[in-house]
């Protein structure tokens, strides 16, 4: 039925369909279909939400107080970013964040203990702008497929995984793909100027991460060799339109389901939708079982 359905809203739409659906309709996680480059659907979203007061203040009480395109809480330093807003309202957009990332992160931990043993939660944001012509630079575009890379910080090689939540009562969420990291470096790869090759840090960068991570915020300035690789694939990416009108794979996400995905192995664009909760948490690259976007970069893939 979900293939039936999806197949019908791609005629219509004209997208051009490129390869087997990613997506699959799950009832609980699986660290080896995220390994394999899955999108796993839940019809409804398997934590609890924000009440609907408090929905509503996320869709309606913020919008005068925006300064980015997202707002976000970040748990490890305590800090909100992209409000300028009355110390009542920031506190309760914070008190919301902060609630559902712990509820999203203890539902992850309990159905992939192993996949999330030490990882380290990113951040918890709120998406209050509709996606769909925004007419943003391309780098800071989200309706351009790309792989995530830098946008949260330094990984050194360590997992992104991204939960979502549609809070649109009423529009579904809209993305389409190019495929899996894997198939798209080995196509591109070498006409984006991404080789594969050693991406041991030097000892300086090695000294220069150690005293950056010691803070809180450090993740955001820190760097790495197979970070900036990642970094320079994203933003070819974006940046080619001829890659941007291949085909693709399209998929909504309906009100208020939810869906999570290693956004660093698989490529996506959010064309249209607006209201959504995004939490980010990054998984060690240890706890994984196949090969990562770091082994095929390192050339051990």
């Amino acid at each position: 039925m979900l293939l039936r359905r999806l197949g019908k809203r791609l005629e219509q739409s004209g997208v051009k369909l490129r390869g087997p659906v990613m997506l699959q309709l799950v009832e609980k996680p699986s660290q080896e279909e995220l390994e394999k480059g899955a999108i796993l659907q839940f019809s409804r979203a398997p934590v609890e939400l924000p009440s609907a007061e408090d929905q509503q203040f996320l869709r309606e009480g913020l919008a005068p107080y925006l300064r980015r395109k997202n707002v976000s809480w970040y748990p490890r330093a305590g800090k909100l970013t992209g409000l300028q807003a009355p110390a009542g309202v920031a506190a309760r957009a914070r008190r919301i964040l902060r609630e559902h990332s712990l509820r999203v992160g203890e539902f992850l931990r309990r159905s992939m203990p192993e996949f999330t043993r030490d990882w380290e939660p990113g951040t918890s944001s709120f998406r209050p702008l509709e996606e769909r012509g925004r007419g943003l630079s391309s780098h800071a575009s989200n309706e351009l497929v790309h792989v995530d890379a830098g946008a949260y910080g330094a990984t050194h090689g360590d997992r992104i995984l991204r939960f979502f939540v549609n809070l649109n009562p009423t529009r579904d969420r809209v993305w389409i793909s190019r495929g899996s990291f894997g198939e798209l470096w080995k196509s591109f790869g070498a006409e984006a100027g991404v080789p594969a090759g050693a991406l041991e840090p030097t000892v300086a960068e090695r000294a220069y991460s150690a005293v950056v991570r010691a803070f809180p915020m450090g993740r955001v300035i820190d760097t790495s060799p197979y970070d900036r690789r990642m970094r320079r694939f994203h933003n070819w990416m974006k940046e080619t339109p001829a890659f941007q009108h291949g085909p693709v794979e399209r998929f909504s996400f309906p009100p208020y389901s939810a869906w999570m995905v290693l956004t660093d192995g698989v490529s996506h664009a959010c064309i249209e939708g607006q209201h959504a909760l995004v939490d980010t948490f990054i998984v060690p690259l240890r706890n994984c079982r196949l090969p990562a976007p770091y082994h095929l970069l390192s050339g051990r893939a």
